[in-house]
This record gives C-alpha cells, structure tokens and sequence, in this order.
C-alpha cells in the first residue's frame, strides 16, 4: 500500500504546479515588478535540475567519492550565484561561504549528531551551504551598494582620521545584520507560523515529531551560524575594497 505521507507525481501534481508558476507570473506582471519571465524561468529550472538530481542521487549516495565531488560542486555554484548576486565574479565570494559552511558542517559530523553517511551529509551540506549564499548574497550587495550611495559620508570618516576599512565598516556593518534577517525570523517563528523543510522531510521519512523536531532545531541554529559567519566575513571583504573593483 502506497503511503499517504508522501508527495508523488501526478497529473494533477504537475498541474498545480503549472497554476502556481501562471499565478506568480501574472501578479507581478500586473504590479509592473518585471520580474514574471524570471519566475517562469526559475520554475522551469527548478524542474530539470531537480529531475536530474533526483536520477544522480541515486549513485551520489552509494559512494563516498561521488558525495564529496557532489558537494564541492553545490560550493562552486553557490559561489558562482553569489558572485552574480554581488555583481563581482571574484574567487574571494567563495571564502564567506566555506568558513561558514565547513566549520558548522565538521562540527555536526565530528560529534555524531548527524550520521558520517552520504544519505545524511549531502542534505545537511546543501541546506548550510544554501545559507551561506543567501547571507553572502544579501549582505555584499547591501555593503556594496552602501558604499556607493553614502560615499560622502564615506569620505567624510577618512577625513577624521579613520582608516579605508574602519570607514567602510562605519557604514556597512549594518548589511551583515539585514542580511541576517530572513534567519532570524524563521527561527524565531518556527512552529508558530512555519513548519520549515527539515521537520516536514523528517516526517514524511517516517520519524517521529520529537526527532523531527530535533533535525530542525539543528539545522535552524547550524544556519544561524553558518550566515552569521558568511555574512560578517563579507563586509568585511567589502570594506577591505577587495570587492569594490
């Protein structure tokens, strides 16, 4: 008998996925958001590349090899997608997002509060890896864009006597906290107003909600760290002008 818990695909599955894609599109295209061809376009990739996933995880999780390769390739990509995000295609854009990621990672598997095997590692990495990004994303374009909009104040803090960074910072530290908001929020409402990923996933794999609960936790407070660390490492680049370029 098929479980009832679980999410399969379906006529009826694909078209409420065709609906959801149709009605983000249209709602942005009549609030002039521009953005309704790149919401198409996400979905549609979202698609193929989860399809194509869903065929490799099969081999990636029978082999260690294939795990770490698979993991070092969402590291270059999130780094590539930050680097576009901050507009500056620069290696450095990887370096907030593997001192955020690998420490958080090492310390879960080195304690065993998450299984040394590959069907555990490869979702814990990509959701921390996935944060890292976002904060790295969010906090460079904010500090960046500060820079550029308050250059006067900027100048005024050289003028005082502050040096290239501590006048950046002046200005930009604030980025690292906005950047840290989306974290922050669903930590502090989770269970109240969402059921984030993780707990749902747990579930429907057919642990118990006191275990799933768990995962959760872990994974919300291993994201609190990982973007923090991301996010401060970045305006720190920023301020130290490697990224101003």
């Amino acid at each position: 008998m098929e479980s009832q818990a679980t999410v399969s695909p379906s006529v009826t599955y694909a078209a409420v996925l065709v609906v959801l894609v149709v009605v983000a599109a249209a709602v942005a295209a009549l609030a002039r958001l521009r953005v309704s061809r790149a919401l198409v376009v996400a979905s549609l990739r979202a698609v193929v590349q989860l399809a194509a996933i869903s065929l490799l995880i099969i081999a990636v999780l029978r082999s260690w090899g294939l795990t770490v390769v698979f993991v070092a390739s969402m590291l270059t990509i999130a780094a590539f997608t930050s680097g576009g995000r901050v507009g500056r295609r620069s290696p450095l854009v990887a370096v907030p997002i593997l001192a955020g990621t690998l420490p958080v990672l090492a310390l879960i598997l080195v304690t065993g509060t998450v299984p040394v095997t590959p069907i555990a590692v490869v979702p814990i990495a990509g959701i921390l890896i996935g944060g890292a990004m976002t904060a790295t994303s969010l906090s460079g374009r904010r500090a960046l864009e500060t820079l550029r909009t308050r250059h006067g104040e900027y100048e005024a803090a050289l003028a005082l006597g502050f040096s290239d960074r501590d006048a950046a910072l002046e200005l930009c530290r604030p980025s690292a906290a906005e950047a840290l908001v989306p974290a922050l929020d669903q930590t502090r409402t989770v269970g109240l107003v969402t059921l984030p990923g993780a707990f749902v996933g747990v579930l429907l794999g057919g642990a118990s909600p006191i275990e799933a609960g768990a995962a959760q936790l872990l994974v919300l407070v291993g994201l609190l760290a990982v973007e923090t660390i991301a996010a401060v490492l970045t305006v720190e680049i920023v301020a130290r002008g490697a990224l101003n370029s």
